[in-house]
């Protein structure tokens, strides 16, 4: 399953940008390939750039890091809702204030890796579990249609967005 099996009533146009930089990956190994190449681009960036902010009021790479974990849980948790043909009608959430609230920057490196990890890994489990009815179940989030399966190609195409501007603006 790739990005170019979904239709457009399955995810908020918002989003086309996410799922495009999703590249042409399939939903389950494309899940997996790509924690191992941010994985191997995050232990990549030097040090002293962890706590760096391009122009006041930007997010350090810690703070990026936290938004990708908190931003991918946030996610999941409507995946399984919607895969579960739970009709609840979620909410956006608010990413700056989750950034003003994380303190990231309190935390080692190391610590925002390993978390990542482990909330991929979860997230891979988890729409492994997925059978194809699940992953095409339609359900409501920031009042727009998503799917489970939308919800993996923006998650990937989220993290290479935000992994393209650490390198663009940060190194």
């Amino acid at each position: 399953m790739t990005k170019d099996d979904l239709s457009k009533g399955e995810y908020n146009p918002y989003y086309q940008n996410y799922i495009e930089k999703a590249g042409s990956v399939k939903l389950h190994e494309g899940l997996k390939a790509n924690a191992d190449l941010t994985v191997s681009f995050l232990e990549s960036i030097p040090e002293h750039k962890f706590e760096y902010r391009y122009e006041d009021g930007k997010w350090t790479v810690k703070e990026i890091m936290q938004h990708l974990i908190d931003t991918e849980r946030v996610f999941t948790y409507r995946a399984l809702c919607i895969a579960r043909k739970d009709k609840t009608l979620f909410p956006g959430y608010d990413q700056d204030q989750y950034v003003v609230s994380c303190e990231a920057n309190l935390r080692s490196y190391s610590s925002l890796i390993n978390e990542y990890k482990a909330v991929r890994l979860a997230t891979s489990v988890l729409f492994e579990s997925f059978t194809r009815p699940m992953l095409t179940e339609i359900g409501t989030a920031s009042s727009s249609n998503l799917s489970p399966r939308a919800v993996a190609f923006i998650i990937i195409g989220h993290e290479n967005h935000h992994c393209q501007i650490i390198k663009d603006r940060y190194l």
